[in-house]
């Protein structure tokens, strides 16, 4: 916007004539001086321009850069919170060693099936004995590192039908330490959701086998057992070959980018699944 020769009135100085326009500078000859304001933020308050139609423009100017300002500090102020959970996420894993077996796989019943879907958390229910009876079961093991791998089977269905409906990241700040409500938080953004096509097609005990017993597909009791880690990289990367939507395809892909780089592991090199029904 050019102000060269336009009149203005400052509170202060008066009437006077604008004779130089910078980026960021306008000089401006009153009767006996001249004096160098900065532009546009002299505009706000001490200064007005005579002009009706170019105070408008200059008015909406300074709107414009307003919003602009506004959307920058948001932005430092959201980078600024990202490297501070960044450096908590680094804080919490610094004197942490990472378990070979720090993810959990929960089974689901029909109404949490539902649910998990919605609320993104899961429970990892309550101690059914002893001296802390009542209370949530702990995963300590957990870490921002941990993945939940969601898994179900029709109450007529064999053990060998369990399928992986779907898995989540813990949430970056989770610690280990549960809430009174037992519930597991999930990552704001990694998390995976199967269709019941895709599902059909990632049994549970393809990736999933007992050391001891490396043919048994038995899950006993209880609502979830920890997983190793290898082995949610196996499924992550199974999932990706599924997806033929683009979008959920790259969401996959971003989802086993960030596994593998909290749990150090290659991604290049991931085995191929070897659990008791592979």
């Amino acid at each position: 916007m050019n102000l060269i020769n336009e009149e203005i009135t400052h509170t202060v100085f008066g009437e006077g004539n604008i004779v130089e326009h910078e980026e960021s500078i306008i000089t401006v000859d009153f009767d006996k001086h001249s004096k160098k304001f900065v532009y546009p933020d002299a505009f706000k308050k001490f200064i007005t321009l005579n002009d009706r139609s170019t105070a408008k423009t200059m008015k909406e100017i300074i709107l414009k850069r307003e919003a602009e300002e506004e959307i920058l500090v948001r932005k430092r102020e959201e980078e600024k919170e990202s490297q501070m959970l960044e450096q908590q996420r680094r804080d919490m894993l610094k004197n942490h060693s990472i378990h070979e077996s720090s993810q959990i796989a929960f089974w689901l019943d029909e109404s949490m099936q539902k649910e998990v879907f919605d609320d993104w958390q899961v429970s990892t229910g309550n101690v059914q004995s002893g001296k802390n009876k009542g209370q949530p079961n702990r995963v300590a093991r957990l870490r921002p590192n941990s993945a939940g791998l969601l898994t179900a089977r029709g109450t007529d269905q064999p053990e060998t039908e369990r399928q992986i409906l779907g898995l989540f990241m813990i949430n970056e700040t989770f610690t280990g330490n549960l809430g009174p409500d037992g519930m597991v938080p999930s990552h704001p953004e990694f998390r995976i959701e199967l269709t019941v096509q895709e599902a059909e097609q990632m049994p549970f005990w393809k990736y999933y086998s007992n050391k001891n017993y490396p043919d048994r597909t038995s899950w006993n009791s209880g609502k979830f057992r920890y997983f190793d880690n290898v082995w949610t990289a196996q499924i992550v990367k199974d999932i990706i070959a599924l997806k033929s939507d683009e979008e959920q395809s790259k969401l996959a892909k971003e989802f086993l980018e960030y596994f593998c780089k909290m749990n150090a592991i290659d991604i290049e090199n991931i085995p191929e699944a070897n659990g008791a029904l592979a």
